[in-house]
């Protein structure tokens, strides 16, 4: 007869790794719906959005006319004096609510194309849909300025109405060119390129044309400036996030089969050409919408979707992370262009050209490096 031998029956996820869904995190259950339990995916955005408040403070403080910060968080909660909401809410905040906006458009788009492209290179700035928008803007400034078109309420329709159109045509292009036998990121990412090289050179073709007058605007607006926002800018880009990132979250649901080949994702039940096209088309309108209120920001796209991907130590770039952290690196970037100088000024686009170029060239040699091992 054999001994009996009592077997105890695990009692968590952590004693029976086959009821776990990933491994060292615990599952849930809601109903129908399950998940896993990440705490970097709440408390990163929350750090995020904390240091975005605290930038919006302090540009708003900042100034000739110095507010102390107390007094700004009292005018942004509804308190304080006539003067200090007159100077905080009228003329400081609209700059800081349109970087923020801005920030967080380009931030969520850039997450998308990286995680559709499967290249931590790619991004609207690399794959020509900046240069896009870029090109409808200035050709609006130029041309109009030389037929005398362009004046007043026409100017402030026709330049974003054209820079979302040269936006949404380069991506067109790009997507037209790189979609062949299924989607590969590195294609993308050349064609991208060359498609950006073209619209550079159309760009630096108007300006010569110009006048004087005329191409100074359009290289004030080309250095990517939040210099003169209104509530107006800043309506724009928020009207555009409201919309799209909720459809961007309900679009992420086959975001991570993406990263699969075509068979695999196929295998999944994921509609691959569906999902890219829908996931693009989001990116290239935040992406157009954010430049046409604040002209081309570099770099932020790029960047804050890897910054998130490190900080939650994830797979793919997470869109409310990388949303949350273009806010807040936007405005902080102003915040130091404004008061890190002195008298002198610098635009919003400059310093993050400035941050972003060498993270650039870190993503290049670490690439260069994973490819070689």
């Amino acid at each position: 007869m054999k001994p009996s031998v009592h077997v105890k029956e695990p009692t968590s996820t952590r004693e029976n790794p086959a009821r776990s869904v990933v491994p060292g995190h615990r599952p849930f259950r809601v109903g129908p719906a399950s998940g896993v339990w990440r705490p970097r995916t709440v408390l990163v955005p929350a750090v995020a959005a904390l240091a975005l408040f605290a930038a919006v403070v302090v540009s708003t403080g900042r100034g000739d006319f110095a507010i102390p910060l107390p007094d700004v968080v009292r005018v942004l909660l509804g308190g304080g004096d006539e003067a200090d909401r007159l100077v905080v809410l009228d003329f400081r905040l609209p700059r800081a609510a349109t970087g923020a906006f801005v920030g967080a458009a380009l931030g969520l788009a850039g997450a998308i194309v990286q995680g559709v492209a499967r290249n931590p290179l790619a991004g609207p700035d690399i794959l020509g849909v900046t240069a896009g928008a870029g090109t409808g803007a200035v050709a609006v400034i130029v041309l109009g300025g030389e037929y005398g078109s362009v004046s007043g309420s026409l100017a402030e329709i026709g330049v974003p109405a054209a820079s979302i159109g040269g936006g949404l045509l380069a991506a067109a292009v790009v997507y037209v060119l790189a979609v062949r036998r299924g989607l590969s990121g590195y294609r993308m990412l050349l064609v991208g390129v060359g498609v950006q090289a073209v619209l550079s050179s159309v760009i630096s073709w108007l300006l010569v044309k110009a006048s004087i007058v005329d191409a100074g605007r359009a290289i004030l607006w080309l250095t990517g400036s939040l210099n003169a926002s209104t509530w107006d800018n800043a309506r724009a880009v928020g009207w555009a996030l409201a919309v799209l990132l909720p459809v961007a979250l309900v679009l992420s649901f086959p975001f991570g089969a993406l990263n699969f080949d075509e068979d695999t994702a196929r295998g999944l039940g994921v509609r691959m050409n569906t999902s890219r096209a829908g996931l693009l088309l989001i990116a290239v309108l935040l992406t157009a919408t954010a430049t046409a209120a604040a002209g081309p920001v570099a770099f932020v796209a790029l960047a804050c979707p890897q910054l998130a991907v490190r900080l939650l130590r994830t797979g793919t770039p997470p869109l409310l992370a990388s949303t949350v952290l273009g806010a807040a690196v936007t405005v902080w970037a102003d915040v130091l262009g404004r008061t890190a100088f002195g008298r002198i000024e610098l635009p919003v686009g400059i310093l993050t050209a400035a941050l972003g170029a060498p993270y650039l060239l870190y993503l290049l040699v670490r690439s260069g490096k994973a490819r070689k091992s």
